[in-house]
């Protein structure tokens, strides 16, 4: 294999999923977050898993994403675009039947202009001052867009993930004061805010990084494995150095194995000299820098090499690779490159 392997299990993806409906209330939808790619693991083969899985509405960053879904899944089950209807999206929304969460009045103007009678939905801003309608525009549009008629209104936390953070309670009073009485379905939770409690619920929850494997959702099934094949082994004498810029040297004779992966596969440069490959159950550090398309890494303590060895596995799973990176999970799966061999596994039902 000449690139590194990445395996996906539809199967954990599923049982995320299944998991996090069943911490939604009760009575409310919970749909699929599968922008970016499916957080970068395919979206059409993420959306099909997830529609088998019982998921009929998911939620994308831009139309374009939101046509590579609709191809993946057909007529019926709902697409939103969180970015809204932008400048030249009609012909997308239209055609490939998306629903936008409209985000301005100027949103609001093109929409209703360009597509009457078209579904939108309406994100409102309670405090992440991101995307959104802020509350005294939306008091003054809130007449003439409740009675077009939309389908959603949402916000986003923008601290879910941690439960003690004041600004939960302070967005949520936020949403129930520009919601209340509209008559119209709720969202306001994605993966974090779903573990806060039926409070945060309304009428649709939106997971996303939870139905990866990925934290704040610690009770879930890994869904990523990432493998790295072995190029060469070489032998390095004590003083020798490895890699670019010389930043390690040998401090005794070492077998230091050159494995297949770099950043141009998305495993960020930041992890040079820090992080850690396993064969099996064996640690192997990752000495000098990661190159585009090359790791170095000491094997010297192995009785025997393997094929290849593992960056995200059953030793470290994905938020702990991203601990060591100084970032988060959200960035080491959505960085995974196209070139990486995925490969599917599904368990029979």
């Amino acid at each position: 294999m000449a690139v590194a392997s990445l395996t996906l299990d539809l199967t954990a993806l599923a049982a995320n999923w299944r998991a996090l409906d069943r911490l939604s209330a009760t009575g409310v939808q919970t749909a699929g977050v599968v922008k970016a790619d499916g957080y970068g693991l395919g979206v059409q083969a993420v959306v099909r898993c997830l529609a088998r899985a019982g998921a009929r509405r998911f939620f994308v960053a831009a139309a374009e994403e939101g046509q590579l879904a609709r191809q993946a899944l057909g007529a019926g089950p709902q697409i939103n675009v969180l970015s809204g209807h932008m400048a030249g999206d009609a012909a997308l929304i239209r055609d490939c039947d998306l629903t936008p969460m409209l985000n301005s009045v100027d949103q609001i103007t093109r929409h209703l202009e360009t597509l009457p009678g078209h579904a939108f939905g309406v994100q409102l801003d309670t405090g992440m001052n991101r995307l959104g309608m802020e509350p005294a525009e939306w008091e003054a549009a809130a007449p003439f867009v409740l009675e077009a008629g939309p389908e959603l209104l949402m916000s986003h936390l923008a601290c879910a993930d941690d439960p003690l953070h004041p600004m939960n309670a302070a967005q949520l009073a936020n949403f129930h004061a520009m919601t209340d009485g509209t008559n119209v379905p709720r969202s306001l939770s994605a993966t974090g805010g779903i573990l806060l409690g039926p409070a945060y619920h309304f009428d649709l929850t939106r997971p996303g990084i939870g139905l990866y494997g990925g934290q704040p959702f610690g009770a879930a099934q890994p869904v990523v494995a990432l493998s790295l094949p072995v190029i060469q082994t070489r032998r390095v004498a004590a003083g020798e150095t490895v890699g670019y810029s010389a930043t390690w040297t040998a401090p005794q004779p070492s077998l230091i194995a050159t494995v297949q992966g770099g950043y141009a596969d998305g495993i960020i440069r930041s992890l040079s000299g820090r992080a850690t490959l396993w064969a099996g159950d064996v640690p192997c550090p990752v000495v000098g820098r990661v190159s585009m398309d090359m790791i170095t890494v000491d094997v010297t303590h192995l009785p025997h090499v393997p094929d290849a060895l593992d960056l995200i596995g059953a030793h470290q799973t994905l938020d702990h690779l991203a601990e060591v990176a100084g970032t988060i999970g959200y960035e080491i799966l959505t960085r995974l490159a196209a070139r990486l061999d995925r490969r599917f596994i599904e368990s029979p039902e």
